[in-house]
């Protein structure tokens, strides 16, 4: 059994794009359908279809996440991981799969956080609604890290 995984659902980004694909089709019934319109609905539903969950899972060896059906897929081997500790983001970091200083952001939801500070003194931030289970999870298996 592995000692942690959960799927936060990012339930205002979903909202912030569920409501413009229900306009555009609610207008596309009364007026002609666009090439563009079309694209702007495909791009609107892959958004919402490939970022409206965050999956972490930590494993024995690894801390993974995936977005949406796990098309983006993102791994941090425990043996690369120096330190972890809770931290709080920056409202304007934004959400999905960000550059920041210092490293990246992987969220979908939230301020809350658990940094990793890897070997090379990357820090990757891992956005989540339960940070004091998620950072238990990882101290459980971290092989000697400093937290």
């Amino acid at each position: 059994m592995l000692p942690y995984r959960h799927t936060q659902t990012g339930k205002l980004l979903i909202g912030l794009v569920a409501i413009p694909i229900a306009i555009l089709l609610s207008v596309s019934v009364f007026l002609e359908v666009t090439t563009v319109t079309l694209a702007l609905l495909g791009v609107m539903a892959a958004v919402l279809l490939l970022f409206s969950t965050l999956t972490v899972e930590v494993g024995r060896e690894a801390i993974l996440l995936w977005f949406g059906p796990g098309l983006i897929r993102v791994r941090f081997p425990l043996s690369e991981v120096r330190a972890v500790r809770l931290v709080r983001n920056k409202w304007y970091y934004g959400w999905g799969i960000r550059i920041i200083p210092g490293g990246w952001l992987y969220c979908v939801s939230g301020l809350d956080a658990v940094e990793l500070e890897m070997a090379d003194g990357r820090r990757n931030r891992i956005g989540t609604d339960r940070p004091q289970e998620l950072i238990e999870a990882v101290r459980s298996v971290l092989p000697g890290g400093t937290w």
